[in-house]
């Protein structure tokens, strides 16, 4: 079922959409840590798209905090630090949450590891109940476990929720043959499929993730949340960014 969009434009072809946002993308200008403003903005333009009709589900990485693999390095035991990051996703997920509530609009976080003092445990089918009804969930701690990223959560509960399209919110306009921070001549690809990511090594998501939604045929949506009013332009199903489909 699609979408209805606003007069005078195509109806989006997703209904319900999980968006994946990185942990870095709430940081701003900062060098760490979360930036106000950044969040207040992000919890706008899903305020906006969940006024617009659509079903909305998050996953939010805590890169801006911790990560598990860094601290790996450095001497902390990973699993230890895997379980340090998935606590990161919860003070992300809880921050998004105070600012869409702000706005007026209900918010769950479910988490993967229980915390219920500040969250309800994860639960598919509670998960899809909320979303029928109307509420944005965050899906917050990753799937639960170590040596999984949020990337691969985002594919499993986007999965899991039936939903119609991951949409991956990153720093760049799409995906690339290389960094184009690091290469001016980078190629950006405006449609590429699940295998062309394996094969080339491009860094989209990580290989467990892309092979999640190419088993599953999950179109994946990346493009830039800089620029505003890009979440609703990707739910929308405009042509910007990179369509990583079958």
């Amino acid at each position: 079922m699609a979408r209805a969009a606003a007069s005078g434009s195509a109806p989006s072809p997703y209904r319900r959409i999980l968006l994946k946002l990185s942990g870095e993308a709430l940081m701003g200008d900062r060098p760490f840590g979360l930036d106000p403003g950044v969040v207040r903005r992000i919890a706008t333009e899903i305020s906006e798209l969940k006024g617009a009709g659509f079903e909305i589900a998050i996953v939010i990485g805590g890169g801006n905090l911790f990560r598990g693999l860094q601290a790996s390095h450095q001497g902390i035991d990973r699993v230890t630090g895997d379980h340090m990051g998935m606590l990161a996703t919860v003070i992300n997920s809880l921050a998004v949450q105070d600012a869409l509530e702000k706005l007026g609009t209900n918010t769950r976080v479910l988490s993967a590891i229980e915390i219920r003092e500040v969250a309800e445990p994860y639960i598919r089918r509670r998960a899809i109940r909320h979303l029928e009804k109307g509420r944005v969930i965050i899906v917050a701690a990753g799937t639960g476990n170590p040596y999984f990223t949020t990337d691969t959560a985002a594919a499993l509960r986007a999965m899991e929720v039936r939903a119609d399209a991951l949409l991956k919110a990153t720093q760049v306009d799409g995906v690339y043959s290389a960094d184009p921070r690091k290469v001016r001549d980078a190629e950006r690809f405006r449609t590429i499929t699940y295998q062309q990511v394996l094969t080339k090594g491009l860094k989209v998501m990580d290989a467990a993730a892309i092979s999640l939604c190419q088993e599953n045929k999950m179109p994946i949506v990346v493009f830039d949340l800089g620029k505003a009013g890009n979440i609703r332009r990707a739910a929308m199903g405009e042509p910007i960014g990179t369509l990583v489909k079958e």
